[in-house]
């Protein structure tokens, strides 16, 4: 039997994984079943030529008449025109919006079934590498998020005027950049959601809305912050902003320019920041400017370092490797045990703020943060990965083949991986694991319920190490 976290041999390559039980039959006038699910959450279906149709807001098991909506060689898209047996896992969705909006796009699955998904995508994408993963273990499973909605803490949302003065304010429409005016989206907080009418009725009251860009809504520890990108100042609607900001208790931000916008603080509020605990040391706090990378889920980000601090085992005096660091969302918490902390991050002004967080937090003398173009080979080399007892890396959606690459040959001791995109961190893992690591553990975050994203979170040991 192959070990977890090992290449299976050859011979024992498995056949592709469905994420469906439900058996292939030829369509019956018409008629439809839906195979299985995509990674993107559409059904998968055969047509009674074999071609293959990606199906929207289609469940595995459902059978469903469609109408085909974009044709390509190999597949085509379609949209469900009538369903015919429906599956248990079938739920109403939450928002008026649903099958419009850009944003959702599981919300007609029961959040236990949306789970199970992310864990087949998961599974599938790592058997494309041959490679086996131990149990997959679920990060978000409490009380507080087992409805799935309430839990988004940022949105940003457009705003445009049309050529007959109509104003436009919300998302933009499903594979469209249009944007649609919307009334609510259950998935944001209820302090943010309720905060949409007056922003609207808002947008009405201006000057120029034209010269409106877009808008974004933040909320950290019980404060609400307001950011307005204004592409040509307008004094009279700043002073506009200013007394609706007040009004509503909100911290203000402007930023006023086409391509490189200045931000300023407007309002006199206290900094906009984020409380991370740490079990046993108390909290962190992490300020945050407009612009810096924040988990959209505020509840599962803690229990996501919660879990990256106990797979780490990362006891006083360790070397700790943190890339693409952030404000410090993982840093700040290893070095309050006590870990010694090199920070790496491509943004100079959020290498700023993570070393201003940890002053802020006594913990300077631990950490030492440097901006870091991680796409290259050099910018690791100068951290020393060597002589790191662990690494925790959290890439965008493009993963991080070049520094797996590097830590391969580098072998520390343990490798915390963080990722968006489970085909990419299947790609990357496989090139730790054949330079010399099994995987220990891993686990998906219910960081976005309602939707087909994922965060995924792997335990990476060397061979050699017990």
């Amino acid at each position: 039997m192959a070990r977890l976290g090992t290449r299976r041999p050859v011979a024992e390559r498995p056949k592709r994984r469905r994420t469906s039980t439900a058996r292939s039959e030829p369509p019956q006038d018409g008629q439809l079943l839906i195979e299985r699910q995509a990674h993107d959450g559409r059904g998968v279906a055969r047509n009674a030529e074999g071609k293959t149709l990606f199906v929207e807001r289609a469940l595995p098991g459902e059978r469903v008449i469609v109408a085909v909506h974009a044709e390509h060689r190999r597949y085509d898209e379609a949209h469900v025109r009538e369903l015919l047996a429906l599956v248990p896992e079938r739920v109403t969705p939450a928002c008026t919006h649903f099958g419009q909006c850009g944003g959702c796009d599981l919300q007609h699955q029961a959040l236990d079934a949306q789970r199970a998904h992310r864990r087949a995508v998961l599974t599938e994408q790592f058997a494309h590498h041959d490679l086996i993963l131990p149990e997959i273990e679920l990060i978000g499973d409490d009380a507080r998020q087992s409805a799935g909605y309430g839990y988004r803490r940022r949105a940003r949302l457009g705003v445009r005027v049309d050529s007959d003065g109509a104003l436009y304010f919300g998302f933009r429409r499903r594979s469209q950049d249009n944007l649609f005016n919307i009334t609510q989206c259950p998935i944001l907080t209820p302090r943010l959601e309720a905060l949409l009418k007056p922003l609207r009725h808002q947008l009405e009251q201006l000057e120029a809305p034209r010269r409106v860009g877009h808008v974004e809504l933040l909320e950290l520890d019980g404060q609400c912050c307001l950011s307005i990108r204004q592409l040509r100042e307008v004094p009279g609607d700043i002073e506009r902003w200013r007394a609706f900001a007040d009004e509503h208790q909100l911290a203000l931000v402007m930023g006023i320019g086409r391509e490189q916008p200045v931000w300023h603080r407007l309002d006199d509020g206290p900094p906009l920041q984020q409380t991370v605990n740490v079990a046993g040391n108390g909290p962190v706090t992490l300020e945050l400017a407009p612009g810096d990378f924040l988990q959209a889920n505020a509840a599962v980000n803690q229990q996501l370092v919660n879990t990256v601090l106990e797979w780490s085992e990362v006891g006083p005096g360790e070397q700790v490797l943190d890339l693409f660091a952030g404000v410090g969302n993982f840093t700040l918490p290893l070095a309050a045990l006590g870990a010694r902390v090199t920070a790496l991050e491509g943004r100079a002004a959020m290498v700023d703020r993570l070393q201003h967080n940890a002053a802020r937090n006594g913990l300077a003398r631990q950490i030492t943060a440097r901006v870091a173009d991680l796409a290259e080979y050099a910018s690791l080399a100068v951290a020393e990965p060597d002589r790191a007892d662990l690494v925790v890396l959290d890439p965008p959606r493009s993963g991080a083949r070049t520094l797996a690459r590097q830590l391969a040959m580098a072998q520390p001791a343990r490798v915390v991986y963080i990722s968006c995109d489970p085909a990419t961190l299947a790609r990357d893992v496989r090139i730790l694991v054949e330079g010399g690591y099994r995987i220990e553990r891993a686990a998906v975050a219910d960081m976005f319920p309602q939707t087909s994203h994922q965060e995924s979170v792997l335990l990476l040991r060397r061979v050699d190490e017990r």
